[in-house]
This record gives C-alpha cells, structure tokens and sequence, in this order.
C-alpha cells in the first residue's frame, strides 16, 4: 500500500484529540495551539510492509477478519497509533494532550522516561503494540501471544521489520512475574473481566493500563477492577463505540 494514501488514513487518529471542555478552537488561553502528529517516511514504509506480511499470513492463519488494505491501516493501526499517541506525546507539544488526560492527578501524569516496559497482552497480530513500538522506538515491548502460530508470525514479523528491543513471549499472561512492566495495553482480548486482574498484576508500581474497548464494556470494566483509578475514556475517532481508557492502580498495601 502506498505510504502516501497511510498518512492519509491515518491522519484522524493522529490529529489533536477534541475536548469538551474546551472552547471550539480546542484551546485552552496562554495554552500553545496542539498540532497534528505526523509519522516520517520509514515508519509509513513499516507499515506498509507489515500490511503485506499480515495479508500473506492472514490467508494461513486467522489474523484478522478484516481483509482489506485500508480497514487495516484504519482500523488496526489507526487505533493502535491513537493510543500510541496519547501514552507516549513526545512528537508533538505536551500541552495538546495534556488537557485531554487532565482528569489524572497532577501526580500521576507526569511524561514518562523513554524506555518505558510495556506490555500488548494478548497481542495476536500485533496490535497495538507494534504500531506503538514504530511510533516510540525507544520503549522496550513484550509482545505476549500464548497461540504458537500467531506467536510464530510475531517473530517473522519482528524479522522482517528489524525491530529491536521487542520480546515475544509464547506464554499465557498468568505466568509471567507480577510487577514487570510500565504499561500494559490490551485490546480485543477474549473474557476481557477474566483477563484485567491478570494485566493489573503484571503492572509496576504507579504504571498504566491502557484499554482499548467498546463503550459496552466500560461499567463492567470499572466493576472488575475497583482499585483502579480511570480517567475519563477518551472517544476513538471515526467510531461510534471506541474508547481508549487509561487508568493506574492504587498502591498495593
């Protein structure tokens, strides 16, 4: 797929997320004006070639259900690179997202130091956490599949893109240590009430849970996982029902 017709698609997830709160121009006064985010030649080129491999294998193996070019790139990678966005501002001014996680306290949303472990819980094809290691080359990602062939694919394609500081673990989630990472990012995961407290359990000390979920399933969320303190979820643009929700457990006693 042509990079061109990506940065394309892909620019609604990597414009400035609107806020109610704000005034129209989405502009809080003596703030400086948020700017889109853009992504340079080799990280269009990446996606690109991953959408090539992902469609080659899919015809193997059930990736994805969505078959077409473009339904990936918005769909996956849109979504994917809209969290990415929003968990690591470091392209684009801290004040155009700074107010979009201002429900956070002041404590809690510092920017966080570039080599942040984070954690795709169930990563399947690779979403999110592929698209967040384009976006933030500097993090260290632990992809975490237990299916050996979608696992199998997560190799090839750390491969084939030359990726580094990127670790896939063919294992189930529960046997990992506690504590182990910054961020731990799930999306599309089976029995997602069974699954939270293992993805809290895995979380450092002040780390994050990012979600990447239908609004359906944002109360029996919250019910789950009582100790956790969630920001307010922030719409997924071009959906009706897609939010990304963040939140950072209280301390373990």
């Amino acid at each position: 797929m042509h990079p061109a017709r990506i940065a394309e698609l892909l620019q609604p997830f990597l414009s400035p997320a609107p806020n109610p709160c704000h005034s129209e121009s989405g502009q809080r006064p003596g703030e400086e004006p948020a700017v889109p985010a853009a992504l340079s030649e080799m990280q269009l080129q990446s996606i690109s070639t991953l959408i090539d491999l992902l469609l080659r294998w899919n015809s193997r193996i059930n990736l994805t259900a969505i078959r077409h070019e473009e339904g990936i790139v918005t769909r996956h990678f849109g979504e994917s690179l809209f969290a990415a966005r929003l968990l690591f501002p470091k392209t684009y001014p801290v004040t155009s997202v700074s107010s979009v996680l201002k429900d956070f306290d002041s404590s809690k949303n510092q920017r966080r130091p570039p080599n942040d472990r984070v954690a795709d819980l169930g990563s399947g094809a690779g979403f999110p956490g592929v698209p967040i290691k384009l976006w933030a080359p500097n993090i260290s990602v632990t992809l975490i599949e237990s299916n050996q062939k979608k696992a199998a694919f997560l190799h090839e394609l750390a491969r084939t893109l030359t990726l580094t500081d990127i670790n896939i673990q063919n294992v189930r989630a529960e046997t990992l240590p506690p504590s182990t990472f910054d961020v731990v990012i799930l999306r599309a995961v089976e029995r997602l009430p069974k699954v939270l407290p293992v993805a809290a359990k895995l979380l450092s000390p002040a780390g994050r849970l990012a979600l990447l979920i239908s609004t359906s399933q944002l109360e029996s969320t919250r019910s789950t996982l009582p100790n956790v303190s969630w920001n307010v979820p922030i719409a997924i643009p071009n959906s009706q029902s897609r939010i990304l929700l963040i939140g950072i457990p209280e301390p373990r006693m």
